[in-house]
């Protein structure tokens, strides 16, 4: 039988066959086995290669993420405080306040949860958590259970004796309704809704409503940011695609200086620029375009936000576009104006639909970045420049709310994804062009 020689990875291969008519490599094994044996390797090897990056993203990126919105949803610390009085209080109707059973019921979890060791103790958390609910909730908690140990039947006039808020049917509506592992509650806030005497969601009082407005605001920030970077900064493009390599890459290196150069400073900067003694108003006043008593409010407002973001966030639109145009034959232009076209036909309907993808690349990163962003509109943007991720920090320093800020937070991740899903649908995430 004539032997023909090859090669592969896992050896010579002839065309010798076994009984079954199956091709063989030169050790004998059957080609097919040897190849799929050759494919797992490089597929084994390829994963390996990627094992670290994959881990990192799965690590330091999905599980905050996935962590954040179960946070949004989980409400452990009633059922944990309170199992005894969630029991009792199924029979209860609601209305007026709750008979004895339950507040003896009340009694023993408290008096059970005072016997654990102070770092298991659920009362704390229970504090905090009616506190979101209802003000002076924590303080009617905590003070309680200082004096619980004291308290004689009938445990219902001890308790209503110990803080008002247990003679109130408003408490123990919330008990009930937020006795369960999870909850909507957080995401019923951050739509400024609450629940109404019934268990209705109904709007909150127009002084409390916050949220939906800072959603919109944010919205109406971002999308004047992008607009604003794409105005300065596709000229810049422009010239930059114009110019011979030697200067583009010098004018390139101003153009990225505001990623060599701190953050805060860089805010800072705009704080001293733009303040009414700041330099550009002194200017304005200098050269008389403006009196000394009609200074402009460039700061601590929504117009300093735009100025002090547009300008950190311009080159993240710069170099997507100059990456396009710069691709662009010149001759196309050429070509349009030799055929009659006028310089402006010739730009509209040749060249600025060549520059499309930079610029929904462009118009992407910076939406998508400044939609997040609270480090700049919390020093630059006072009361009316805040954006979402400032309340969102705030809940989460401050005011230590960390399921409304989860759920506010889930909510600002959804509607950016929402977006870039009618923006693939519109306009197809396949022609961006990052550079």
């Amino acid at each position: 039988m004539a032997i023909q020689s090859a090669t592969s990875e896992e050896g010579a291969i002839g065309t010798a066959t076994d009984s079954r008519g199956r091709l063989l490599t030169s050790d004998g094994t059957p080609l097919r086995r040897a190849l799929e044996r050759a494919n797992r390797r490089r597929k084994l090897t390829a994963l390996a290669l990627v094992a670290p990056l994959l881990a990192f993203i799965l690590i330091f990126f999905a599980f905050p993420i996935a962590q954040m919105m179960w946070r949004s949803v989980d409400n452990p610390q009633i059922v944990n405080a309170l199992p005894r009085t969630l029991v009792a209080l199924e029979d209860w109707d609601g209305q007026g306040v709750p008979d004895e059973p339950v507040f003896a019921a009340l009694h023993a979890d408290m008096m059970e949860d005072l016997d654990r060791p102070r770092r298991e103790q659920a009362i704390g958390p229970l504090g905090i958590r009616l506190n979101y609910e209802l003000s002076a909730a924590r303080s009617a908690i905590s003070r309680t259970s200082r004096n619980v140990p004291g308290f004689e039947e009938p445990y219902r006039e001890a308790f209503t004796d110990a803080h008002r808020l247990w003679g109130q049917p408003e408490l123990w509506q919330i008990i009930k309704r937020e006795g369960k592992p999870l909850t909507l509650s957080y995401y019923v806030a951050a739509l400024d809704r609450e629940y109404d005497a019934e268990g209705n969601i109904v709007k909150r009082p127009e002084n409390r409503q916050i949220y939906v407005s800072l959603f919109g605001r944010t919205l109406a920030l971002s999308v004047a940011i992008t607009f604003m970077t794409f105005v300065l900064g596709f000229p810049i493009a422009y010239y930059l695609s114009t110019l011979p390599m030697r200067y583009a890459n010098l004018l390139m290196i101003a153009v990225l200086l505001p990623f060599w150069t701190s953050l805060l400073v860089r805010t800072s900067a705009w704080i001293v620029l733009l303040q009414q003694q700041g330099v550009i108003n002194n200017a304005l006043v200098g050269m008389g375009f403006i009196g000394d008593d009609g200074r402009f409010s460039l700061i601590y407002n929504q117009t300093g936000t735009i100025i002090a973001m547009t300008h950190i966030l311009l080159p993240f639109m710069v170099l997507p576009l100059y990456s396009v145009m710069r691709t662009i034959p010149p001759s196309y232009m050429r070509a349009a104006k030799s055929l009659g076209a006028r310089p402006w036909t010739a730009f509209r309907r040749v060249y600025f639909p060549q520059t499309l993808p930079g610029i929904g690349a462009g118009g992407v990163l910076v939406f998508i970045i400044s939609i997040g962003y609270y480090i700049t509109p919390a020093l630059v943007g006072g009361q009316s420049g805040r954006m979402i991720s400032n309340e969102i920090a705030r809940h989460i320093q401050q005011s230590l709310n960390w399921g409304l800020a989860a759920a506010l937070g889930t909510m600002l991740l959804v509607g950016v994804l929402v977006l870039y899903w009618l923006y693939n649908r519109l306009v197809g995430t396949d022609s961006l062009k990052f550079g």
